[in-house]
């Protein structure tokens, strides 16, 4: 994974009304801590924070006036609820070689065999991997796979380097038998309250008779 280099400044104003300044200056504030250094408070470019932070785990190169340049990864990012913009970034510095636990996405690809239903029961798996080398994601074929099927932690293909952090026999993929239409007409028949709207309907009838 590439680095992305943003150039950061420090910050030295706190509070609900320092960082709602830094927002309106199109600014996002932030925290650098890890390897038993003090927190370092920052102040991030909004859109280059905004663009690099589309990428699941970027990798960032933080560059502050006056001090070394910091590898880290995004921890935890808050966001607007309704705006969906970025109000605070937690980030966590790491070195190069280092090893880093995150989470990846599961891609499903492929068909199953006509009439399975396919369930990602887990869109993520939690995998260690160096933190220069964090894969974007892992990739599962369902490609014809019958009912019955299970795809399990422990049976994905993971890129040279990046190993299991979770229990292998977590599932990921689950194929059953799809529901048919006839089967999904006799399950609502048969749904509590189901025959108690038929009999409340019968002296409507009779009564518009």
């Amino acid at each position: 994974m590439a680095e992305v280099k943003i150039q950061a400044e420090s910050r030295t104003e706190f509070g609900k009304g320092a960082a709602r300044r830094i927002r309106r200056d199109n600014k996002v504030p932030a925290v650098l801590y890890g390897h038993g250094t003090d927190p370092v408070h920052i102040t991030l470019p909004g859109h280059d924070t905004m663009l690099a932070l589309k990428t699941a785990n970027a990798l960032l190169l933080i560059e502050v006036a006056g001090s070394e340049s910091l590898l880290a990864l995004p921890k935890q990012v808050q966001r607007d609820p309704l705006k969906g913009t970025i109000e605070h970034v937690d980030l966590v510095i790491v070195k190069r070689g280092e090893k880093v636990e995150v989470e990846i996405a599961v891609h499903v690809e492929g068909e199953a065999v006509s009439g399975t239903l396919v369930v990602l029961e887990n869109a993520t798996v939690l995998v260690e991997a160096e933190a220069t080398h964090i894969p974007d994601g892992v990739t599962v074929s369902i490609e014809g796979l019958d009912a019955g099927t299970a795809i399990h932690a422990s049976d994905l293909k993971l890129p040279a380097g990046t190993t299991l952090a979770v229990d292998p026999e977590t599932l990921i993929v689950n194929i059953t038998t799809g529901t048919t239409a006839e089967e999904l007409e006799a399950d609502l028949a048969a749904a509590p309250g189901a025959e108690a709207t038929e009999a409340a309907a019968e002296p409507v009838a009779a009564a518009a008779e």
